[in-house]
Formats: structure tokens, sequence, C-alpha cells
């Protein structure tokens, strides 16, 4: 007599809706929990993140492109304060991103077949190392893009003095930029598991995809220079054309499994 195999369900499907709840509930406080802590540390060693930030303008500050030769011009009372917040707040998040991802990961865990959960550590594993990679990058470019946006106006018509919430919206949102566009590789090679596209739709579209990461990184790049777009840019046409080696690499697994 043969019997029939019933295909593997995730494991959530037998949790109600009040379990999800509760346990979206214990995530969540966990979540918390880590950020305060981050936040915390990151209050204390506000100096430090502090000098790291201001580093790429104090190298190519001087008496002729800053009148407060790297120092930051403070014009509100409450400014320092507000800007040692905002920065326990990003601190806060950038030391508490591992325990959010893997928050994230025991929660969407159950939801997946056993398939697709060798896939989930490595997604997110990837994702936190190339998020890194691109902030890192947005920050040693940094310099030279203060420097391109301070001579385009001309040294001898404007006195260079920064804000701190203006400079510091500047670094924080470049790096933030820069972290998201590392991330299309992921966002690529996902849409080709999960059948969306296929590695030959990529290759074929190529072209056209290099115009749209040019635009794309215009849109998103804060200072809107032309070396940061540049050193964007060609990270993320790189991407894209080892997304579609990875994708392909994926076509012949399946073909070989089936």
């Amino acid at each position: 007599m043969s019997t029939v195999t019933l295909p593997a369900t995730p494991d959530d499907a037998r949790m109600s809706l009040v379990e999800h709840l509760a346990e979206l509930r214990d995530r969540l406080i966990k979540v918390v929990i880590a950020l305060i802590i981050g936040m915390l540390i990151s209050f204390m060693l506000y100096n430090w993140i502090f000098g790291i930030l201001i580093a790429p303008y104090e190298d190519i500050a001087n008496s002729t492109t800053s009148i407060t030769e790297g120092r930051l011009l403070q014009v509100d009372p409450l400014e320092g304060f507000g800007i040692r917040m905002k920065l326990a707040l990003y601190g806060g998040i950038a030391i508490a991103m591992p325990v959010i991802l893997w928050q994230i990961w025991r929660f969407v865990t159950p939801g997946l077949y056993p398939h697709e959960k060798r896939y989930a550590i490595p997604f997110l594993v990837s994702a936190l190392t190339l998020f890194v990679m691109g902030a890192s990058l947005a920050y040693y470019t940094l310099p030279r893009a203060l420097e391109f946006l301070i001579d385009i106006g001309g040294t001898d018509n404007f006195v260079t003095a920064f804000a701190p919430g203006k400079y510091f919206t500047l670094i924080t949102y470049m790096m933030l930029a820069f972290g998201i566009g590392f991330e299309f590789p992921i966002l690529l090679i996902f849409m080709q598991m999960a059948g969306i596209i296929t590695p030959q739709q990529l290759r074929g579209a190529r072209r056209y995809a290099i115009v749209g990461i040019c635009v794309l990184v215009a849109v998103i790049t804060p200072s809107g220079d032309p070396i940061s777009m540049l050193m964007l840019s060609v990270p993320m046409i790189i991407f894209y054309e080892v997304a579609i080696i990875v994708g392909r690499i994926l076509e012949r697994r399946r073909s070989v499994e089936a």
C-alpha cells in the first residue's frame, strides 16, 4: 500500500493569532531593550563617535576652506544636546542591529519551509555586511565630496562654517544611502530565488539597468556631487553583474536537484 507524502508545512501554521501577537510582543521588547542599551553605550561614547564623524571635515579643513578650522559652528544653545541625542540614537541602532536582525530571523523562521530556512542566516549576514561596507565607503568618500562642494562655490566668495545639524544630517544620510545601495544584490538574488525574474532577463535589461542605477543614485545621494555618485554607481553596477552570476549558479543547482 503506497503512502502519500505531504509537503512540509511551516511551523507557524499551528500557531494561533494570539500566539503570533505574543511572540511579536516578546521580540519587540527584546529589540527595544537592545536599542536602549545601545543608546546608553553611544551616549557615553559620544566624544569618540563625534570625533569619528567630524574627521572627514577635519581632513580637508584649513584656514582657507573653514573659518572654524574643522570645528562646527553652534548657533543654537540647544543644538549640542540635540546632536548628542541624535548620535546616541543612530549609534544605538547600529549597536543593536545584530540583535534586531536576529529577532527578525527568529520571528520569520517558523513561517519558512525547511528548504527555505537554510538561506535566511546567510541573507541576514550578507545584508548586514553589505550595509556596513556601503556606509564605510560613504565615510571615506565624504572628504572628497566636501572638497568638491566647497570648491564649486568658490572659496573667495563664501566663508565656510558648517552647523552641527546640517553636517551630521549630511554624513548620516550619505552613509544610509550607500548602505541601502549596497543591499542591491541581495534584492536581485532574492527576486531570482522567488522566480520573479531570471538571470536571462537581467542580462537582457543590462543597458536599461545601468541607466536606471545612475538615475537612482542621483536621487538618493544627498550631496549630489559627482564623486559620491560615481563611488556608489560603480559598485551597484558591479553588484548587478554579480547577481546575474549568482542567479545562474542557483538556476543550475535547481536543475541538478530536479
